[in-house]
């Protein structure tokens, strides 16, 4: 199954020979891209669960990721939630989540095992609790040891959100603060909006005009820790330099919102929940918990490409689909078939939800008329979405409908 899922990766993202330097370039990133990517997801489900305007009936069908929204979007009370992703970390880290949450005894347990995720009594409750009821490749997975002999669940007694590609590259950004004299950390102590501004632009802002951050942004192998394929890096970048988008894209996240209801902003500044007392996701709240473990078993974790899911399935049997950033690594063949199933699939009213490192949407003009053609896209609401969308990394969220 892992050797699949690496080819349905490497289906997506290689598009050039091997020896090319663009294919040197996306040949390593889908071997970075085998392990953990994100132990949390970075996409707004707030944002995503108003957009997609889930009913008691609603069946959605979405990209696992790391898990964070598939849970959040049990908040909104679907029917069914049916979660693909083609990366084996990923699916292992989902079915904990579910598995946690249905065995852990109380929000207590459950709060500290992925909101604070550094205790050893993660470990203790991993196995008298949650381990029992994992199916072999999940438990298989967390008990194996990482590429320097440690047991990946001991992940969550040391920190689980410094762990897996992005969690490197926020201990790697850090690190060049910390080089150029600034401590991201320093963001956490503002007391206000203007406090935010005030640090970010005295602070952080200048580490981007430096001569080494300007070279190293160019290189877009320094990008994929934030799961960015050489492809998408060309989109984020457009004609500008990187180190002027990704200076935008972290002021939006560091000054755009209040730091006290940004949970994105404290993993990014502090490397974690802040002990699991400041912002949080969803499915980690209090109120929550319970409506996260009574519809618990309405998800579905396949290990499967999206449009392959979807040719599974009979005609309008979805209707709420969720893309994240996907469709920035895929060409005209693969978008044109996705839409196709997504199409075929959707029952009246669908709704379709997803970014792109870029600002404008990159369907028209790829996707065939005929299919687009049934699709309204949302214009003002995509851009208010974006505007509002609290993980501040991506240049579009875009939001389709179905026609009538």
């Amino acid at each position: 199954m892992a050797s699949s899922a690496h080819k349905g990766v490497a289906q997506a993202v290689h598009r050039h020979r091997h020896l090319s330097r663009q294919g040197l370039l996306e040949r390593a990133f889908t071997f970075a891209f085998r392990g953990l990517v994100y132990a949390q997801i970075w996409e707004d489900p707030e944002v995503d669960m108003e957009a997609l305007a889930i009913t008691p009936d609603s069946h959605v069908v979405t990209i696992a990721s790391g898990g964070c929204n598939v849970l959040s979007y049990l908040t909104a009370d679907p029917a069914k939630i049916t979660a693909v992703d083609l990366n084996t970390a990923h699916i292992a880290l989902n079915r904990l989540k579910l598995t946690a949450a249905k065995t852990l005894p109380d929000h207590a347990r459950f709060h500290r095992f992925f909101a604070q995720a550094d205790s050893k009594l993660n470990v203790a409750a991993y196995r008298s609790f949650v381990a029992p009821h994992l199916d072999e490749a999940t438990r298989r997975y967390w008990e194996g040891r990482d590429l320097i002999g440690r047991r990946r669940i001991g992940g969550f007694a040391r920190g689980i959100y410094k762990h897996g590609l992005l969690g490197r590259f926020i201990g790697a950004a850090h690190l060049l603060a910390r080089l150029h004299g600034v401590n991201p950390k320093r963001m956490l102590d503002a007391q206000s909006r203007e406090e935010q501004r005030a640090i970010f632009e005295a602070e952080l802002a200048p580490v981007f005009d430096s001569p080494f951050t300007r070279w190293l942004t160019s290189q877009p192998a320094s990008l994929f820790g934030l799961g960015i394929p050489p492809a998408q890096f060309e989109a984020l970048a457009g004609d500008e330099r990187m180190n002027g988008v990704l200076k935008a894209r972290l002021e939006k996240l560091a000054c755009d919102f209040d730091l006290k209801d940004n949970y994105f902003a404290v993993q990014a500044f502090g490397r974690g929940y802040a002990g699991g007392e400041g912002p949080l996701p969803p499915y980690l709240q209090a109120g929550n918990h319970k409506a996260v473990v009574d519809r618990v078993d309405r998800v579905d974790v396949r290990h499967v490409n999206f449009t392959d899911f979807l040719a599974s399935q009979p005609a309008q049997s979805a209707d709420r689909y969720i893309l994240l950033d996907a469709q920035d690594w895929m060409d005209d063949d693969q978008l044109n078939a996705l839409w196709g199933q997504i199409t075929r699939t959707a029952k009246p009213g669908a709704r379709v939800l997803f970014r792109t490192a870029g600002e404008p949407s990159i369907l028209p003009g790829r996707v065939k008329d005929e299919v687009l053609g049934r699709w309204a896209y949302q214009a003002e609401a995509s851009k208010d979405y974006t505007a509002r969308d609290r993980s501040a990394i991506y240049g579009g969220v875009h939001l389709y409908v179905l026609k009538d």
